[in-house]
């Protein structure tokens, strides 16, 4: 493999160039100049664009209805990062085992998962090199303001938390995700009833109609998702969900200076009955809202079967921030394109109590007007 260049210099001036989400460009901090991905990549790396571009012309003529029944998903497409590996390094938190990978610009002074800030430098592993990656599109900024945001208007949130939070210390993350190609056929059995109601003489008649339904079909699916970082908690990745897919691009090291990527560590082992499970989810779907016109629809029985294609690695934006607070850790997590947030906050007990004994005194007052409006 020819070798990538990660860290980018400005053509202008040779100033660093870093990826600028608000822009979608490479911007240098000294001249002011801002490129392209593509033309920056044009100039360092064209052997690599042309790798790039045969390998997406292949993809796009697989035909997914010729996938087999295999046994398992094809991986055969995986590629490791060969001699881009060397203008990679690595970090390693020995408080939650977080392995972080980023470009040599790029300083790492804490864990963006459990806020440690003692983060072991090592030896980068060249190992899978992602398939694709979708850029951050939420600048540094609009995710602090997103944040402050956040924070504003709860009443239980406690003072110190707010003051003593270090919110800028945010950070950029590539997650790692398994990507799942494939198809599902399948059938199933329902039972479904159609009721009317009617008037006879002195009686009202409901007559209810039973009926057996059949259906059977086939969806290709494409890009199924699965989290392959078990440091970031399931619920914050499902929570700000879904990422546009219409965005995503071929992997490329431009878009790394200044964030972090996560290594992935959950397989695709370990990732493939999520991943059927989402499938054949889908199927089921498709097949009961089909079914229509019935008053009720009961599911019965029915089958699915799997045709396993090809398997993807790939990398998605998220805005972390994990801090602590008497103890405790708070994580905060952000979409990197859309800006969706979701995080846990602490509660004042004594604000919660005295917002309770507000509202008993308050009530208590409204009763006893009741009642001397009632003596009157």
């Amino acid at each position: 493999m020819s070798t990538q260049i990660t860290n980018y210099q400005c053509p202008n001036c040779l100033g660093p160039l870093h990826f600028v989400g608000v822009s979608g460009k490479l911007e240098c901090d000294y001249c002011g100049s801002s490129y392209d991905v593509g033309e920056i990549e044009t100039l360092y790396k064209e052997k690599e664009e042309k790798a790039a571009e045969a390998k997406i012309e292949a993809e796009a003529k697989e035909d997914i209805a010729c996938l087999t029944d295999g046994d398992s998903w094809d991986t055969s497409n995986f590629q490791d990062w060969g001699e881009e590996g060397d203008y990679m390094k690595a970090y390693s938190c020995p408080s939650c085992g977080a392995e972080l990978i980023c470009d040599k610009t790029t300083a790492a002074t804490s864990c963006p998962y459990c806020g440690n800030p003692t983060i072991v430098p090592g030896q980068f592993s060249k190992e899978l090199k992602p398939d694709y990656i979708i850029p951050f599109k939420i600048s540094k900024d609009e995710a602090i303001k997103a944040l402050e945001t956040h924070y504003r208007g709860k009443i239980l949130l406690p003072k110190t938390f707010s003051e003593e939070n270090h919110i800028k210390e945010i950070k950029g993350v590539y997650v790692p995700f398994w990507m799942f190609d494939g198809k599902a056929e399948g059938d199933a059995f329902y039972e479904a009833t159609s009721s009317s109601t009617f008037r006879s003489g002195d009686y009202q008649i409901t007559r209810t109609e039973h009926y057996d339904v059949y259906r059977a079909g086939s969806v290709s699916f494409e890009r199924v998702p699965v989290d392959a970082s078990s440091k970031m908690p399931d619920n914050h990745m499902d929570s700000i969900e879904p990422y546009n897919y219409d965005e995503i691009k071929t992997f490329s090291t431009a878009y790394l200076p200044g964030y972090l990527a996560d290594k992935f560590d959950v397989t695709i082992d370990d990732s493939i009955a999520r991943a059927e499970e989402r499938c054949e989810g889908t199927l089921r779907s498709a097949l009961r809202q089909s079914v229509k016109s019935y008053d009720t629809c009961t599911f019965i029985r029915g089958s699915v079967n799997l045709q396993r294609g090809k398997v993807h690695y790939a990398m998605m934006p998220v805005w972390m921030l994990n801090t602590k607070w008497q103890g405790k850790d708070f994580l905060f997590a952000m979409n990197g394109q859309t800006g969706k947030l979701v995080g846990d906050l602490p509660i004042s007990w004594g604000k919660f109590w005295g917002l309770f004994a507000a509202i008993s005194v308050s009530l208590s007052i409204v009763g006893s007007l009741i009642v001397v409006f009632l003596m009157m």
